[in-house]
């Protein structure tokens, strides 16, 4: 039950950072062409940030459980 509550937070971060990004371009407040506003460099920075560290979470939470089961599968065939 931690586990799936931990994994689901994880994606919620992840596409909170994915929307952080996205939000800028989306929404409209910055203007085409111009040069990145304030808003949007700090967006940027921090959605892509969190989308990152929740990513390479994800991806070493996903790596330890099939250590896990390979580890279980091993000691099945005895």
């Amino acid at each position: 039950m931690k586990a799936k509550l931990g994994v689901s937070a994880l994606v919620l971060l992840f596409l909170g950072g994915l929307w952080l990004v996205a939000a800028p371009f989306v929404v409209g407040y910055q203007p085409r062409g111009a040069a990145y506003v304030d808003a949007t460099v700090n967006d940027l920075w921090v959605g892509g940030s969190i989308a990152a560290l929740s990513f390479v979470s994800l991806v070493i939470y996903a790596a330890d459980a099939l250590r896990e089961l390979a580890r279980r599968g091993e000691h099945s065939h005895d």
